[in-house]
């Protein structure tokens, strides 16, 4: 704020002399003109007085001549005063207008505004860097998850579109470079609640800069960046960025997972999918011939991943020279349906439209459609507006990046231990198994999509099983999966993974016995999930679940510790020599 006072100062300074000198000269004028009172005799106005006519004459406000009827001379004083003073305000305010309307004066204002609203957030918070339509994504699925974030971004129709989004919680949105050490500091950068940043931007430049910045000035954030160039990914990689996210290599992923296991992809999809949204059916992508049309980074990468599965593509290519396109692509937008004959289409399987123009890739899908009713479809959809166009156009898969970024940073920051169980899942082999637990998943939750949630085996998140645990007590995943209204029954979720000491578990068995630090995660109804939190935090939940005595609080916790002290201290130590 002192930065805007100043400029104000500084802007208003000759008007503001102006009417000080006009408003100056007009007080001394009336006390030195001679007037008469109501009785003839000679009067002279004094300081006060002449001040307060002054004022009121000056703003055309005309309380009339006070305290006694003015003389002429009085009275040619005030006209000339009057006129003066009309000319000194019309200056003042014409300067004090242009000010207003001047965009460094307009963006001072706005920065202490965001600054000072920065400055008063008392919950943990994100700084996202870039407010397309990733960010809107991912700003909206934070909210909802009641997560706090800032925004930086620069371009002033993104920062409207912030101001008049339907927010639950108010998201302060600055117009700036993202790249500026110094606008990330007023975002937050330093802020003792800000737990981290997410560079968004679609510059991977800008977003290595970030990543750096936010490094070396808070080396504690936690920093995730999207980047589509492996280059600029592994210098990323090389300094320490936490999570990095290509979502050319997420879809070719994925798209490669529902080739070798369709299993597999249908857990990926439902596990990051918003809960309570449909439940989606497997998808089985054919194996043969394919058709890839584009090779920009994003047909690049299904290329290798295509290729990884056993499956040959042949590329059609406007600018073979320019992407450095194999030596056999057809020369072509894959849009004219001579060109798609030219690579087989009517023999392919599969064809992915994988160029950088919506209306180009949805003209490739149809035409191919026409040739080939049976083929499996692939769309990239590069803008999120055209989402309504690619649902009309009933594609078998579409790679919108935006909202492949925002999920996975979503479940990168929501769930850390989801992203592990995922990326375990990946590497996978035993099919049987992942076919099992899609079948329980789905058996589970019926038509929608599951929750996801974590037992923290710590004093703070489960303190009653915490203090089971500590006591020596042996309780296992089976148990606190029991329904802590009726003993008989069990809740409805998965144990998905098991983190012990830094060992991760897939699918841990229900007999598993835990320990005090160990994390848990279940998937299932969002029912299950309060019912599981009721158990770990209720001491008396906890003790009927397991059959167990009462455990009294805190007082409990303080007769376990003294308990296992005793009983550390009563332990023989160890031969020193050995």
């Amino acid at each position: 704020m002192p930065t805007v006072f100043f400029l104000v100062l500084r802007r208003l300074r000759n008007p503001l002399i102006i009417l000080v000198f006009v408003y100056a000269v007009a007080v001394l004028g009336l006390t030195l003109i001679p007037g008469v009172d109501d009785q003839g005799r000679p009067w002279r106005m004094d300081f006060f007085h002449a001040f307060y006519f002054v004022s009121f004459m000056g703003s055309t406000i005309g309380f009339g001549e006070i305290p006694y009827a003015f003389t002429d001379e009085q009275r040619f004083w005030v006209l000339v005063c009057i006129y003066i003073s009309v000319f000194a305000w019309l200056y003042a305010i014409g300067t004090a207008l242009a000010m207003i309307q001047d965009p460094s004066f307009r963006y001072a204002v706005t920065h202490n505004s965001f600054s000072r609203d920065v400055r008063r957030i008392v919950e943990p918070f994100f700084v996202v860097c870039g407010y397309g339509d990733t960010g809107r994504l991912l700003v909206q699925g934070l909210i909802v998850r009641g997560i706090r974030a800032v925004v930086l971004d620069h371009d002033q129709d993104r920062i409207n579109h912030l101001k008049l989004a339907n927010l639950d919680i108010f998201v302060p949105g600055l117009l700036a470079d993202a790249a500026d050490p110094a606008n990330l500091i007023t975002a937050g950068l330093k802020h003792r609640r800000c737990i981290g940043v997410v560079a968004l931007t679609n510059s991977d430049h800008v977003n290595l800069k970030i990543a750096i910045t936010g490094k070396l000035l808070n080396p504690d954030l936690r920093v995730i960046c999207r980047s589509e160039i492996h280059d600029f990914g592994i210098n990323m990689e090389s300094f320490g960025t936490d999570d990095i996210v290509n979502p050319f290599d997420l879809f070719a992923d994925r798209l490669a997972m529902a080739l070798h296991s369709p299993a597999s992809y249908i857990i990926h999809h439902w596990l990051t999918s918003p809960p309570g949204s449909p439940l989606k059916e497997p998808l089985y992508a054919p194996r043969g011939q394919w058709v890839l049309c584009g090779y920009g980074r994003f047909g690049k990468v299904v290329q290798q991943y295509l290729s990884f599965e056993g499956v040959e593509a042949t590329i059609i290519e406007a600018d073979p020279v320019k992407t450095n396109a194999p030596d056999d692509a057809i020369l072509g937008r894959g849009t004219e349906a001579v060109t798609l004959r030219q690579a087989g289409i009517e023999q392919a399987v599969g064809v992915v439209a994988g160029t950088d123009d919506d209306a180009n890739n949805l003209s490739i899908l149809m035409t191919a459609k026409e040739l080939n009713p049976d083929l499996f479809a692939v769309g990239r959809q590069n803008k999120q507006e055209n989402h309504a166009i690619f649902e009309a156009a009933q594609l078998n898969l579409v790679m919108e990046r935006s909202d492949i970024i925002a999920r996975t940073v979503i479940t990168l920051i929501t769930n850390p231990l989801l992203a592990e169980f995922l990326r375990g899942m990946d590497t996978e082999d035993d099919e049987e198994a992942i076919n099992i637990l899609a079948s329980r998943i789905s058996g589970l939750v019926g038509e929608n999509v599951p929750v996801t949630w974590t037992v923290d085996a710590t004093k703070a998140a489960s303190p009653a099983l915490a203090i089971q645990l500590f006591q020596g007590a042996s309780v296992t995943i089976n148990q606190i999966m029991i329904d802590p209204s009726d003993r008989e029954q069990s809740l409805p979720c998965i144990p998905l993974l098991l983190k012990h000491e830094g060992a991760i578990q897939l699918l841990p068995a229900g007999d598993t016995t835990l320990a005090h630090g160990d994390r848990i995660l279940f998937c299932g109804h969002r029912t299950a999930a309060r019912r599981m939190t009721a158990t770990t935090v209720n001491h008396n939940a906890l003790a009927y679940v397991t059959g167990r005595p009462q455990v009294d609080g805190l007082l409990g916790w303080w007769r376990a510790k003294s308990a296992n002290a005793a009983k550390t201290r009563a332990q023989p130590r160890g031969d020193p020599a050995s």
